[in-house]
């Protein structure tokens, strides 16, 4: 090999190590002590901060340490390597040139010549991303931990065969049970048998991938062998790879509210319509607004432990689950609220023909889209009494649900009249649709989250709230309805004298 080769093969390997030193973020320095000289590589250059022609010393390499441990640490460390030949390898934080700070991996061994230290070598690797994302994951996982453990709502975590991984102090506190005593039992154990194979079809929908949760009101036995009532929230984890790895319980503890059903259905019967909405509305509160906070809080907590790098994983769309649901609720309740509170309504003449034609306009693209055929006959004349953002509601409700439930394959049919009725005006809305069972569901027509037919917009809220609004300004409903022929709704709208 002639010397010209021998100079490319050299410049080849010193290529090929500075490419390993930027691409691993790590460099190399050198102090020679007889000399007292001090030699840094490229990268560690870059790492500090500095020129490539910039010359350290043993002094100003020092001075770029924080004070106090790192300072401490890496000056040990030097000094224990020079005098005891004790090699070190630290992480600790340095203030750049530029004034970051940064979290660096240094590593020194002593070189040894008739037993006397002469040189000290090392590494210098830039590990603050990796450090930063480290101490950020242990703290997000503390504050999973101190979550999981303190919530007010019952939480489990539950391997494949159905034993407890993990419970909270909420959890025991529902059983009777201490943190041992109900870790030696599974789920099953628990259960009351009449509820296990409810239980046993949820577990093999989830995992067969049919289902990632299910919800359900459910029964427990505590301690004393004693019935508990529940709402139940189960959800299925699984890895990258989409294999099952545990399941996450969330339980309410339903108990006593089962026990005073029967008190509040009493005292329902002998209150005024009023109280009977208050009660209904004190209940969902109670019930489905608390177990939704509690799903969302404990879902958005394992995310961040789990995966704190991303949100494309089988966890996500639990959370954006829950989060609707909470968000739907809150919206559905404070608008049912704001109806009822309102006891003086400041209500005025409307001019039922025009608000109807205004309601009309703005679902016109609805209308030509569903090719729906809607006759009108109103008297130009009609006043009625009431607030005009309630009767733009009532009005665009009733005629949104006449097309949303047509029969299937047939434009909507929408006939719209009016009749008077002593100090009422009737206005009389007749679709041709799917029609209602009344004898199956008339008593619960206007149910806040009732729903009697299948369709993806379906919420139970519409009718309830539009039945609020309605009597809120001094009128009534009452409906007529045939299965596979239509219903006619009849609103009872106050006249304005």
């Amino acid at each position: 090999m002639n010397n010209s080769e021998v100079k490319t093969l050299k410049n080849k390997k010193v290529s090929l190590f500075d490419f390993i030193q930027k691409q691993a973020a790590i460099g190399t320095w050198e102090y020679d002590i007889k000399l007292k000289t001090v030699q840094w590589s490229s990268q560690t250059k870059l790492i500090h901060e500095v020129p490539l022609d910039y010359e350290p010393t043993v002094e100003l390499g020092l001075s770029f340490y924080r004070k106090g441990d790192s300072l401490n640490t890496i000056s040990e460390a030097f000094t224990n390597c020079i005098e005891k030949h004790t090699d070190y390898d630290v992480e600790i934080q340095i203030i750049t040139a530029t004034g970051k700070y940064k979290w660096v991996r240094a590593i020194g061994t002593a070189i040894i010549e008739n037993n006397e230290c002469v040189k000290v070598q090392g590494l210098f690797q830039d590990i603050d991303e990796k450090t930063k994302n480290s101490k950020a994951l242990a703290f997000k996982e503390r504050q999973l931990s101190r979550t999981f453990e303190t919530a007010l709502v019952g939480m489990a975590i539950i391997d494949l065969k159905g034993n407890w991984i993990d419970v909270n102090k909420s959890f025991c506190n529902t059983f009777g049970y201490t943190k041992a005593e109900i870790q030696s039992l599974t789920f099953m154990d628990v259960t009351h048998p009449d509820d296990l194979e409810q239980d046993y079809k949820a577990m093999k929908a989830m995992l067969n991938g049919k289902v990632d949760h299910f919800e359900v009101e459910k029964r427990y036995l505590n301690k004393k062998r004693e019935t508990i009532w529940t709402q139940l929230f189960v959800s299925i984890v699984r890895n990258s790879s989409g294999e099952a790895r545990h399941f996450v319980a969330q339980i309410n503890d339903l108990t006593e509210i089962k026990k005073s059903n029967h008190k509040v259905s009493q005292l329902l019967a002998t209150t005024e319509n009023q109280n009977k909405r208050l009660l209904n509305f004190a209940h969902i509160v109670s019930h489905n607004l608390r177990s939704h906070y509690g799903n969302l809080d404990m879902l958005l907590d394992i995310v961040k432990m789990d995966l704190p790098e991303t949100t494309e994983n089988e966890i996500f769309p639990l959370v954006e689950q829950a989060v609707s649901h909470l968000g739907e609720t809150v919206a559905n309740l404070n608008e049912v609220a704001a109806i009822n509170i309102q006891k003086d309504l400041k209500t005025e003449p409307i001019n039922l023909l025009k608000h109807f034609n205004t309601a009309f306009s703005s679902i016109s693209a609805l209308i030509l889209e569903s090719k729906t055929e809607i006759t009108v006959d109103i008297d130009p004349k009609i006043v009625v009494k009431g607030v005009p953002a309630y009767l733009d509601s009532i009005l665009l409700n009733f005629l949104t649900n006449a097309i949303k439930y047509k029969k299937p394959n047939e434009p909507a049919k929408i006939d719209i009249n009016t009749n008077r009725d002593k100090e009422f005006v009737v206005l009389e809305i007749k679709d041709y649709g799917q029609g209602i069972d009344l004898k199956k569901y008339g008593d619960k027509l206007f149910g806040m989250y009732k729903t009697f037919h299948k369709h993806e917009d379906s919420r139970g809220i519409g009718l309830f709230i539009t039945k609020n609004q309605v009597e809120a300004i001094g009128g009534k409903i009452e409906v007529e309805s045939k299965v596979n022929e239509g219903t006619t709704f009849y609103i009872h709208l106050k006249t304005y004298e």
